[in-house]
């Protein structure tokens, strides 16, 4: 069991509870998925730089990621129908938890000059983006191998649409919000 689904277990839950004042149990909220996207652009037709993106975000996420392509051509940006434009991963239950506790307490204090993340970047359905421009800042990727830095975006799905409840939980998580 990971220790950050034990946590929500046993503190967040009571302290969301007082705070919020919920009747039902289903009006926790929780968290949902965590999807990690990585945009290619016209660097996904070549293999080597498909394949080296292909193997750090398995090695950042632990589970093999899907390739995204193009729905219809588009001339003004030269794409083609049916072309490699990115991967993606959908992590949920532990592995979600795993990563999520990866994310907060190592990846994101090696990031330099780090403010702080920004509380505006909740969408209107209650989920977190957060984009990181460099790879390096996990542990598990070697700097040796590295070649290009790639950047990625990170939604953090939860089942509430209400962004003050959100705040606390990911707050209760450890996510280092800046002060307004």
């Amino acid at each position: 069991m990971n220790n950050l689904k034990i946590y929500y277990n046993n503190y967040i839950i009571p302290k969301l509870i007082n705070k919020f004042n919920y009747k039902n149990i289903h009006q926790i909220p929780k968290l949902l998925k965590i999807n990690i996207n990585m945009g290619l652009g016209l660097n996904g037709q070549n293999k080597l730089f498909l394949k080296k993106s292909i193997d750090e975000l398995k090695i950042i996420s632990c589970q093999c990621p899907i390739i995204s392509y193009s729905k219809k051509s588009i001339s003004n940006f030269k794409i083609r129908k049916k072309m490699i434009l990115g991967i993606y991963v959908t992590l949920r239950k532990n592995k979600m938890y795993s990563f999520l506790e990866k994310l907060v307490k190592l990846a994101l204090p090696n990031i330099r000059n780090f403010q702080g993340l920004n509380i505006n970047s909740f969408d209107k359905f209650g989920n977190y983006n957060l984009g990181i421009e460099n790879q390096l800042i996990f542990p598990d990727i070697e700097y040796s191998s590295v070649d290009i830095k790639r950047g990625l975006n990170i939604t953090i799905c939860t089942s509430s649409n209400i962004i003050e409840e959100n705040i606390f939980l990911l707050k209760e998580f450890g996510f280092p919000f800046k002060n307004k």
